[in-house]
């Protein structure tokens, strides 16, 4: 969701890179690895070593580079995986079509008891491996542990889902005729998530594409890598249990070969795809030139509009949760805060004095409420969005500086006085920065808020039951998701996730998302002995 600036000659090879990836680092000495510390042995209860193989499709292996996962609040080396070859991709993909054979046997009913087996699994782990999230992604441990019980939520949700997906039987014209709308599997999902959600995002898709009867292969950010590991071990030994092929839930860590491999693979059914709009992009233009499916969840440049009758005390949280939670590298981050003139002032003092208070400390400290970013490369780009934006003509409030310690740790930054089409304000930034704007009609808000290329999350906080309903309606936002008196993050399972315009369309986890995992046909039984033609039509 980061925009990121690539040259088209180069495009094709950055893929892979998540929203803020940088370049790989070398593979870290065995002596330095965190994993190998007295405080850090739980890793192993996840079935992590100092050494770990990245693919997985019913056996482990891993003949490609080795890369190393780091820690982003201390930047030491956590433990290393070895990433897949495309020839091991071509071998994963190749076993995941045989198991498919097996798995779309298996009645619908019968996939969501495997689905629930899964979710009971990851309920045993949820502790380690909302740690190891912490650890590794740097996100603080209760968001975590929440992530992971989220993926526990989506299956939960599946089992449900998998006794009552299909489609109506429809009234026939025709006498002695039936129609049927048949669902079938796609087969093949290729799931490429991103960095910040390493558990969640995988588990909307895999329960969802599992309980409709397809396969998946997935594909993490390369910088979580120990998290993709984690989670394939804890789904292959359930399918184990059962008896049933592990490349049901494949897994091929790797660089930007393996993402294009799976962007131009005709035999990837659906691409599910998270990430940044300029990248999702490029995938969304490699999958469609072989006229395949795809599941964009792109970027979001999400924005809060106060209302002169707003309670206050719901927008300050509100805009401090959403702006700094997970260091402001949620795709659903308040990146715009718009004010009415009248409340202005005060909502910027407020916040500007939560700011200050905010816990700030390593994340799996169960007190800490702000953790590092992700990479040392978002901070710089923290740097550079700061002095872009007082550039541009903003005061900052404050934050705009590099905290002293070690990691990547920034400060919550605010910053007021520019104009609602400033360049950086139109450009999402990855990180903790908030930027304030003064309105004072609604039209002028609304438009605001629509005027950006992304159409992921929004909300306003008032008290007018006609204003709210104008925002839901056809001239209000234009978001995927349309909140009122709660913050843009924090999205439930059960209504589907994504976003229009340049987020990119699609959508995941609840309502109806389980139709994007399928395909759709429209049958037509003729059980009479005549051949009536529809529309009438005589052919005699």
């Amino acid at each position: 969701m980061m925009q990121r600036v690539l040259t088209l000659r180069l495009a094709p090879l950055r893929v892979l890179r998540s929203r803020s990836s940088p370049s790989v680092r070398p593979a870290a000495s065995m002596s330095s690895l965190l994993i190998t510390q007295p405080q850090y042995s739980w890793l192993k209860e996840l079935g992590l070593h100092e050494d770990n193989a990245g693919v997985y499709n019913g056996a482990w292996g891993g003949q490609g580079e080795v890369i190393t996962s780091y820690c982003p609040a201390n930047n030491q080396p956590i433990a290393r995986v070895r990433q897949a070859t495309v020839a091991e991709y071509e071998e994963t993909v190749r076993k995941a079509q045989d198991a498919w054979k097996v798995w779309a046997d298996v009645p619908a009913p019968k996939r969501g008891e495997i689905v629930r087996q899964i979710g009971d699994a990851l309920r045993r782990k949820i502790k380690a491996l909302g740690s190891l999230v912490s650890l590794e992604m740097g996100k603080i441990y209760v968001e975590g542990v929440g992530e992971v019980q989220e993926y526990v939520d989506v299956c939960d949700y599946a089992v449900g889902l998998s006794r009552m997906i299909g489609g109506p039987i429809l009234p026939s014209e025709r006498p002695g005729h039936a129609l049927i709308e048949q669902w079938n599997p796609v087969g093949l999902v290729g799931i490429i998530t991103a960095f910040n959600f390493p558990v969640a995002v995988y588990g909307w898709n895999n329960a969802l594409a599992l309980i409709c009867g397809n396969v998946c292969l997935w594909k993490g950010a390369p910088t979580t890598p120990l998290t993709s590991v984690a989670v394939t071990k804890i789904v292959a030994e359930v399918l184990e249990h059962n008896h049933l092929p592990g490349a049901i839930c494949s897994m091929t860590c790797g660089g930007a070969d393996i993402g294009t491999a799976m962007a131009k693979d005709e035999r990837v059914g659906l691409l599910s795809f998270t990430g940044s709009t300029h990248v999702g992009k490029q995938v969304a233009m490699m999958v469609q030139e072989r006229f395949g499916r795809q599941l964009l969840e792109l970027g979001g440049n999400n924005a809060i509009i106060v209302f002169e009758d707003a309670d206050l005390n719901l927008v300050v949280p509100s805009a401090v949760f959403a702006s700094v939670g997970t260091a402001g590298q949620r795709c659903t981050t308040t990146r715009r805060l718009m004010l009415h003139e009248s409340v202005h002032d005060e909502v910027v003092e407020r916040i500007a004095k939560a700011y200050k208070q905010i816990r700030i400390g390593d994340p799996w400290d169960p007190s800490t409420l702000y953790g590092p970013l992700h990479t040392e490369q978002a901070v710089q780009q923290y740097l550079a969005a700061a002095e872009q934006a007082e550039q541009q003509g903003g005061t900052l409030v404050c934050g705009g500086k590099i905290m002293d310690r070690p990691g990547n740790y920034v400060e919550p930054t605010l910053i007021t006085g520019l104009q609602h089409d400033a360049p950086i304000v139109h450009t999402e930034t990855f990180v903790p920065i908030l930027y304030v704007l003064k309105f004072k009609t609604e039209d002028e808000a609304f438009a605001w808020n629509n005027e950006v290329k992304q159409g992921l999350s929004s909300s306003i906080f008032t008290k007018d039951m006609g204003r709210v309903f104008r925002w839901l309606g056809p001239k209000g936002s234009d978001c995927g998701i349309v909140n009122v008196n709660i913050p843009t993050s924090g999205a439930e399972i059960g209504g589907a996730f994504g976003g229009e315009k340049h987020t990119g369309g699609g959508r995941e986890s609840g309502s109806d998302s389980w139709k994007q995992y399928m395909r759709r046909s429209t049958c037509t039984i003729n059980y009479s002995k005549d051949l009536p033609l529809a529309q009438g039509i005589k052919f005699e």
